[in-house]
């Protein structure tokens, strides 16, 4: 079976027939195909898409395609150019390729896809081209996939920031959690209201009043938007932010009060407790477990405060909105009379927060933060693997083609 007859099967263009194939390069190692246009075919205006007549022909270009046997594979064409009424002097349009790229698209789609494996320059390095190369790649698959992507049936969304570079830069990152589909749905810079609201945009008004369940911390200017656009939905706050903020508040008052005892001479009490009073009971070692049963014997406001976080465990044991209702207002009046400041602090914000945070109850469990953390730790992982981005296009780009669960057209290259 000749080269030509495996091409004309996986890479058959209208118009164009391929002709000779040779080897070329110092070691043989490169394929050269050569691309004629057929008989009497009229070049397409790379403007317009009308055909038109023949100006002139540009010299051989070579395009690069999916490697084969190890051999590089280019195919060499002369363009034509078209005389077009609308556009004027056009150089033709290539089905293989788009505009000036010196890649097939075929080409680009493989690279694309292996760079949802690799980082980009070690399939850069693999493939033996460049690292730019990989990314005009990426960015073309992540285009498509963008133009292309269905957004109808989105029933549950979760929203969050992550920081992706140092210093107060980060990024708002909403995505679909709900049954169907967990993916990336949209980027934007910042944490403001402005960068929810782009998402809202992007989505429609019909799609934002089909919601029925959002899941967010308790940024504030990610609650008033989501309460503008989509209030007809069950926002959750999850268990996840509000157990984050209590281990914070613990955490201050073990650091507080341990600078206290060794000011007076009683260091080893509290030192080398703090993943003991942090974690859960269940993934402590042994050796942790003795530490905390040494550090229960004393009363101290540490041990005062792990307790009450101890006992808000129960609220999320019950079922009826109810009695978690009944509970929450009995923990956050107790813990207001105690002298611990910053569990103080956390039992005012859950009081302020105390609708959004029964709602987890109406929706039974069943959207939480837990996939958003998962999916965040994917988009950590992406930008580190990168060893950081320098520009906010190429981390959305990267992110979108890991995580956004893009379509891919039918000729995308595939082994099987």
């Amino acid at each position: 079976m000749q080269l030509q007859t495996i091409l004309n099967r996986v890479e058959w263009h209208k118009s164009f027939v391929y002709a000779a194939v040779r080897f070329a390069g110092a070691e043989r190692s490169v394929l050269e195909v050569e691309v004629r246009e057929r008989a009497n075919s009229r070049p397409l205006c790379s403007g317009c898409g009308q055909a038109g007549p023949g100006y002139d022909r540009l010299p051989k270009r070579r395009y690069e395609f999916v490697p084969l046997w190890a051999l590089a594979v280019y195919f060499v064409y002369a363009p034509r150019r078209v005389d077009c009424p609308r556009c004027g002097v056009k150089v033709e349009r290539l089905p293989w390729a788009q505009g000036k790229s010196r890649l097939t698209t075929t080409y680009q789609w493989f690279l694309a896809s292996w760079a949802k494996l690799l980082a980009w320059q070690q399939v850069a390095n693999v493939f033996h081209t460049s690292w730019q190369s990989v990314y005009r790649s990426v960015q073309m698959a992540v285009a498509w996939g963008l133009a292309h992507r269905n957004l109808d049936g989105i029933e549950a969304i979760g929203v969050d920031e992550v920081q992706w570079q140092k210093g107060h830069h980060y990024l708002t990152l909403v995505y679909q959690i709900d049954g169907k589909c967990r993916r990336l749905l949209h980027i934007a810079p910042e944490r403001t209201v402005r960068s929810l609201l782009s998402f809202f945009r992007m989505l429609g008004k019909t799609r934002s009043t089909a919601l029925k369940f959002v899941c967010s911390d308790m940024w504030r200017p990610y609650l008033k938007v989501i309460a503008k656009k989509a209030g007809q939905a069950v926002h959750v706050l999850d268990r996840y932010h509000i157990m984050a903020k209590m281990n914070k508040a613990i955490d201050e008052v073990r650091a507080a009060e341990a600078k206290r005892l060794k000011r007076d001479g009683y260091e080893h009490i509290l030192k080398h407790s703090r993943w003991c009073l942090l974690k859960r009971r269940e993934n402590l070692t042994d050796k942790q477990t003795v530490k905390l049963s040494e550090v229960l014997k004393y009363n101290l406001q540490t041990v005062r405060a792990y307790l009450h976080r101890e006992d808000f465990q129960r609220f999320w044991e019950y079922r009826p909105p109810y009695w978690a209702a009944c509970f929450l207002v009995e923990w956050c009046a107790r813990v207001r009379r105690s002298r611990i400041e910053p569990m103080k602090k956390v039992a005012r914000m859950l009081e302020a927060h105390a609708e959004l945070i029964l709602n987890w109850f109406i929706a039974k469990g069943t959207i939480s933060a837990g996939i958003v953390e998962g999916l965040n730790y994917n988009v950590k992982l992406t930008m580190r693997k990168s060893y950081g981005f320098r520009t906010l296009e190429a981390v959305k780009t990267a992110l979108y083609h890991r995580l956004g669960a893009l379509p891919e057209p039918d000729f995308t290259h595939r082994f099987w």
